[in-house]
């Protein structure tokens, strides 16, 4: 029997992560006013740090099990800032403070500065209803 490989390992996840976030901040640049489908994309942005935040967690945890402690800390320090971009926008968004949303995504930008985006591969069903599930999660 062969070894077992994870092709669906955090890094590969983290990136394809960071990739649709690039494009949804990409996408909320290019949009002249607030509306549903911005919001949409804001909460799906939301989605996305924190699903980066976990993954980071779990490789920092990997990382624990082989006694890489400083390499586990290096890497939670480096990645630190998506839990708290994503903590930002979910109170953004919970008090529909929409006017902050523009200062957000600039401090975002330069995290994602090193993903050139030529073509859009991510389609509009990703981020539709995003918005109306986080609502929910605030009620829930």
């Amino acid at each position: 029997m062969g070894r077992v490989v994870n092709v669906n390992n955090p890094a590969k996840q983290r990136n394809q992560l960071m990739r649709t976030a690039a494009e949804l901040l990409r996408h909320l640049s290019q949009k002249q006013e607030l509306d549903d489908e911005a919001m949409d994309m804001a909460a799906l942005l939301v989605y996305c740090l924190r699903e980066i935040d976990d993954g980071i967690e779990a490789s920092a945890q990997a990382w624990e099990k082989r006694d890489y402690w400083i390499k586990a800390e290096q890497l939670r320090q480096r990645w630190v800032w998506t839990g708290n971009a994503s903590a930002r926008l979910e109170n953004l968004i919970r008090s529909e403070a929409w006017e902050r949303l523009p200062a957000v995504l600039v401090e975002l930008f330069p995290h994602f500065s090193d993903i050139k985006i030529t073509k859009f591969t991510r389609n509009a069903s990703e981020w539709q209803g995003a918005y109306e599930r986080l609502r929910d999660e605030f009620n829930a």
